[in-house]
């Protein structure tokens, strides 16, 4: 699904996005609602940021990658910890891109995700290439997500990607 986002673009760097778990549900301006297997989830895009909520058997997770006013908490490169009985990874990078390449870059991720049944992307006003994007998939047992915040005015992108779910066996 896209959609263009009503609002001025408000993160606009982003060495300014922060990370955290558990926080409640913030102001969206756009919102998918998936079910995946029994797991509740929903993507949602907040200006150029986002927040996914994770319900399934009584259990909850929050993730929420924002400018956050009052976090001292930046986004981290890689966060893996016990979120009640779930085992919870979450990755992130950024993409310095040339601007022939951001442009290329921006247009190939908006038309996965809005051909995709699980994703959601909002563009926004004043830039074609001004956007947040996230997909969602459910995979052996786990839940899983990846979102990109796009700052094309820095060439920049955010990726992230999380999984949460039951313990997976080690592998040998």
């Amino acid at each position: 699904m896209l959609t263009t986002l009503k609002t001025s673009y408000t993160d606009t760097r982003a060495a300014d996005l922060a990370w955290a778990l558990g926080r409640e549900p913030l102001p969206a301006l756009a919102v998918l609602d998936l079910e995946l297997s029994g797991a509740k989830l929903q993507l949602r895009l907040l200006g150029a940021s986002h927040q996914v909520l994770l319900d399934e058997d009584g259990r909850h997770c929050s993730e929420t990658v924002a400018c956050m006013q009052g976090s001292s908490t930046p986004l981290p490169l890689g966060v893996s910890k016990r979120v009640g009985a779930w085992e919870y990874e979450f990755g992130a990078r950024v993409e310095t891109l040339t601007p022939g390449a951001f442009a290329g870059r921006a247009q190939e991720l908006l038309a996965l995700v809005t051909d995709h049944p699980n994703g959601l992307a909002g563009t926004f006003p004043g830039s074609p290439h001004a956007f947040t994007a996230m997909l969602a998939q459910r995979h052996e047992g786990q839940v899983r997500w990846r979102t990109w915040h796009a700052y094309p005015q820095e060439g920049q992108l955010v990726v992230t990607r999380t999984r949460i779910g039951a313990r997976m066996p080690a592998t040998l």
